[in-house]
């Protein structure tokens, strides 16, 4: 299967959503925002630890169906950044398997990859 790629996602977030199959993530990078701008809910995403420079075949990660998408401003303190807002992405995923990446190709600014599904025994990724 061919899905968007969430990448640098962190082993918290991820071992929250294998330990209950429901979860929020807050995503606030900029080429994560621009994957969930474009997917809609329903839509299955792969998010993985690994940073996107670090994504290649063999890559593990978990595949989720997108439940809810809630785009937002938030203020940032003026001392902390030159600027004062900045773009966040709440959004409600449910766990659907496990993956493992056999291609990676960019599309439209953004990076799909072909998945594999795994079984729990395959995974090596914490």
């Amino acid at each position: 299967m061919e899905l968007p790629l969430l990448s640098g996602i962190t082993r918290r977030a991820l071992d929250a959503l294998l330990r209950n199959p429901f979860r929020t993530l807050e995503i606030r990078s900029a080429r994560n925002y621009i994957v969930l701008e474009r997917v809609r809910e329903g839509d299955l995403v792969f998010l993985t630890y690994e940073s996107l420079e670090d994504v290649t075949k063999g890559t593990e990660g978990i595949v989720a169906r997108v439940v809810k998408i809630e785009r937002m401003f938030q203020r940032v303190p003026w001392e902390e950044s030159d600027e004062r807002e900045m773009n966040i992405c709440r959004v409600q995923l449910r766990l659907v398997g496990l993956g493992r990446i056999i291609e990676v190709e960019e599309k439209d600014g953004m990076v799909f990859v072909k998945v594999r599904e795994m079984m729990h025994h395959e995974m090596s990724m914490g």
